[in-house]
């Protein structure tokens, strides 16, 4: 099959997933709660992954001396993080909801810089104060009437790109050359264990009361967004640029808008759509490689002297 042919299916698969699971998040929470609707989550995605992995022979085993690193990306990676997305979706709508995460390239570059000293362009600092001043103007648009509802659905969204940014620029060298699967296999069983009994406990769930929908969408998050996302952008990454597959966290958040749409009749202002605009522009920004500028720069030069 054609090179680019595939790389546009798995960049719509990709999208299409990454835009659907916020819907289904929020329908998961209207009858299972957040910490254990999660754990249910990993649970149907864990035996898959390392059914994947045992397949294609890969090591389910991080290496000696990753204890730490497994330990860091079982809780703060998968466990506290998507509880807090699916708990946030209680309380704002999951296109909010999504487009507070896309902005997690921009929050990735902001450690890269802040905390690891990373050296930067001109053009991603401009991004990334764009980025970040559209996602406060929008955010700010969007709270709705229940303002406090909203500020903690927010703050949890916040707190769970705050929490994979940390661990992605934290252990993203230490964890180099690890494969996909291992990354994701054992620490997604490891966090739906450790959710499951945090949340017998502390949410007592009633199995008896979790209606059709919720247990559906529990299952499509697990078994098609836990495993089809990660290995189609994993393959996506294969055949395209790191910034070409980048594009996706622009794409997803404008079908979670329009399925919140349809499903629920719920809009976003039209300043809101604006700053939409410029967060997009804000996020390519920070992504965009310097060549490209370069190469841009370049072509316009010898037109111009033409």
């Amino acid at each position: 099959m054609n090179k680019k042919l595939v790389a546009t299916l798995l960049f719509a698969s990709v999208c299409l997933i990454w835009g659907t699971t916020w819907m289904a998040m929020e329908i998961a929470v209207h009858s299972i709660p957040p910490i254990t609707a999660t754990g249910l989550r990993f649970a149907l995605a864990a035996p898959l992954l390392i059914l994947a992995a045992r397949w294609l022979n890969i090591p389910l085993m991080f290496p000696k001396g990753k204890k730490i690193e497994f330990a860091l990306i079982s809780v703060f990676y998968f466990a506290a993080p998507f509880t807090l997305m699916i708990f946030g979706e209680q309380y704002i709508s999951s296109g909010l909801a999504s487009i507070i995460f896309a902005t997690m390239p921009v929050v990735v570059l902001a450690f890269a810089v802040l905390v690891h000293r990373q050296k930067v362009h001109m053009h991603q600092i401009a991004g990334l104060a764009i980025a970040l001043f559209s996602l406060i103007t929008i955010i700010s648009n969007e709270m709705g009437v229940s303002a406090n509802g909203s500020l903690i659905g927010v703050g949890a969204l916040v707190l769970a790109v705050f929490m994979h940014a940390t661990i992605y620029t934290s252990v993203q060298t230490r964890c180099q050359g690890i494969h996909v699967l291992t990354y994701n296999a054992l620490p997604c069983l490891v966090a739906s264990v450790l959710l499951l009994v945090i949340g017998a406990f502390v949410e007592q769930p009633d199995f008896a009361t979790f209606t059709l929908t919720s247990w559906l969408s529990v299952i499509y998050l697990g078994a098609i967004a836990g495993i089809g996302g990660i290995m189609a952008y994993f393959q996506l990454n294969k055949v395209a640029s790191p910034f070409q597959a980048s594009i996706c966290f622009l794409v997803f958040p404008v079908i979670a808008l329009g399925l919140d749409s349809v499903v629920n009749g719920r809009t976003i202002s039209h300043e809101s759509l604006f700053m939409m605009v410029l967060l997009t522009a804000g996020v390519l920004l920070c992504k965009l490689p310097l060549e490209l500028i370069t190469k841009r720069f370049a072509r316009t030069a010898i037109n111009v002297e033409k």
